[in-house]
């Protein structure tokens, strides 16, 4: 064995150990956040009931009887994030196929550096630019003050969009070149060959984007924040005003203390558990969109 050989393999088991600790360092980071998270959490639960705590709506820690209900910051997230995909999903794959099957390369260049852009923004400043052009924008196109889900899920679409078109471009441009020419072959139409080629071979894919936007919907805080109006009230509709899980943990954190700051904790622990549901269903829905692809 000649010196040089010796010395590239003590160099590939350095790096060897070195990407192995930086991996350890990951998992640890994860497990450390969850066990804190549950240790600061779970003691609410010898003072309040699991059925009241996520069933009930009522939420005043400061009354003579507390009372911890997340039920309505439960529901105000799943509108704000329903009404955020609704708007985003069909825009982004529409952006998504666009650049991949029909725009040239400068101008799918442009849009793909304008996507990254908007990736790039910090939710403050969407939530700056929500209460100076949207927030009007809502009050007299529907009336109300403006601070409401709607608001809030106008500029959720805006922010899950990158995830989404990225997403759908990756899908749709990796698929082999092979069904677009026997689709070609068999007279389709492009607009035949993308709406029953195309994006049902992407369909995982495509899939796995939304479900990655709905978790950047859901633990989005800043710019919900600044234009839902923050209300500890049970939304009725794209009016009324909102307050999210995020929303809560983040307006309470700073003075609550004892019980109360269990209960942050604990929603913490519900705003986990849906977001592990969502990259689970993400780390399932990729290797069948590459076995698709194959």
């Amino acid at each position: 064995m000649t010196r040089t050989t010796s010395a590239r393999r003590l160099l590939e088991r350095g790096v060897e150990r070195a990407f192995l600790g930086s991996a350890l360092v990951s998992i640890s980071s994860v497990v450390l956040m969850t066990l804190f998270i549950f240790r600061s959490g779970l003691p609410l639960f010898r003072e309040v009931s699991v059925a009241s705590f996520l069933f009930s709506a009522d939420w005043n820690p400061s009354a003579a009887e507390p009372r911890y209900g997340i039920l309505a910051f439960v529901v105000g997230s799943f509108f704000v994030t329903a009404l955020a995909l609704a708007v985003a999903v069909p825009i982004g794959i529409s952006t998504g196929v666009f650049i991949a099957e029909m725009a040239g390369r400068r101008a799918g260049a442009i849009l793909r550096s304008t996507v990254e852009l908007l990736a790039g923004i910090p939710s403050v400043v969407y939530g700056l630019f929500g209460i100076y052009c949207v927030v009007p924008l809502v009050r007299a196109a529907f009336g109300g003050n403006g601070y409401s889900v709607l608001a809030s899920a106008l500029i959720l679409a805006v922010m899950t969009l990158p995830t989404i078109v990225n997403m759908t471009e990756v899908s749709v441009r990796s698929l082999p070149r092979e069904l677009r020419e026997g689709s070609y072959a068999l007279g389709a139409t492009k607009w035949q060959t993308i709406a029953g080629v195309l994006l049902p071979g992407a369909r995982s894919g495509i899939v796995a984007g939304v479900a990655l936007g709905m978790g950047r919907a859901v633990g989005e805080t800043m710019a919900v924040l600044l234009v839902g109006g923050n209300a500890p009230v049970m939304p009725t509709g794209p009016l009324s005003m909102v307050r999210t899980l995020t929303m809560n943990v983040i307006t309470d954190m700073s003075y609550a203390e004892g019980t109360h700051l269990s209960a942050l904790f604990a929603t913490a622990i519900v705003l986990f558990g849906f977001i592990l549901a969502l990259n689970l269903f993400v780390q399932l829905a990729l290797p069948r969109a590459g076995k698709e692809r194959a």
